[in-house]
């Protein structure tokens, strides 16, 4: 539940946001799981957005993968990114200890926003694992302990992992369907994802964005839906359908979850 009473069964899109300083690699990140493609030429972010739909087999589920800003120039837009998300991935690097103050300062800021924090999907990714060989600033035991010891109850996954190399990409999005309890811990490597359609608008430094989510549209699209909905008890269940229908579906999955593999 966000701010002003809403839950992510209220919405028709489910919003990721990832945050993290410069040069992390978070749109590579993005792209090794999208797309399977990697490059390690350095753009500067404003906002990328990446649209997808997934058929999970018992339900269908709508993403916008928001990736923002890591120079922190614009606060203003890092605040609605936070307060419109309904997940996020804190993006630093292994190998730069400051990659790593800056997704504390990012979390500070989700704290301080989101008094649901406690309740939002969470996964703190170290990128760029594959050069620690040579290299490394941050130990992941330092990074567990900040989590799990100075930020007790949280939703939460930390992990290391390498857009270069294709470690542990696949495993940061199917964590978030564990955490958002949409397939059960238990369940082994058949909460995939089957990727049905796609979009992609960018706003990069000197252009306009071609386009952004339309929350206001939607609203009005489902106005008399929402009207009803307003007298109905929320769910505290993140990612999860409201409708009876749905619900039903989903504990039909829970008795024989069909296998299904992210691609």
């Amino acid at each position: 539940m966000n701010n002003n009473g809403t839950t992510m069964s209220d919405y028709e899109r489910i919003r990721l946001v990832i945050l993290g300083g410069a040069g992390v690699g978070k749109s590579c990140i993005i792209k090794r799981f999208l797309m399977n493609t990697y490059s390690d030429k350095y753009r500067s972010t404003i906002e990328d957005l990446y649209n997808r739909e997934y058929d999970l087999g018992h339900m269908t589920l709508k993403v916008d993968i928001l990736d923002t800003a890591g120079d922190m120039q614009f606060p203003a837009m890092r605040r609605l990114c936070i307060a419109t998300a309904h997940a996020f991935l804190l993006v630093y690097a292994v190998t730069s200890a400051p990659s790593f103050d800056c997704i504390k300062q990012c979390f500070e800021e989700i704290r301080e926003q989101r008094g649901d924090y406690q309740d939002i999907p969470i996964v703190v990714a170290g990128n760029k694992l594959d050069l620690t060989s040579t290299h490394r600033e941050v130990r992941i035991e330092d990074v567990s302990e900040w989590v799990y010891c100075e930020l007790p109850k949280l939703r939460v996954k930390v992990l290391e992992c390498s857009a270069k190399d294709d470690i542990n990409i696949k495993e940061i999005f199917r964590s978030f369907l564990t955490l958002s309890r949409i397939f059960p811990r238990d369940t082994e490597d058949s909460s995939g994802l089957k990727r049905r359609s796609s979009a992609y608008v960018s706003a990069s430094k000197g252009g306009r964005r071609a386009a952004s989510p339309a929350p206001e549209k939607d609203k009005q699209a489902g106005s008399s839906e929402t009207k009803e909905n307003l007298t109905k008890p929320r769910s505290r269940s993140l990612i999860r359908r409201a409708s009876r229908k749905t619900k039903q579906q989903i504990r039909d999955a829970h008795n024989g979850v069909e296998e299904c593999t992210v691609s």
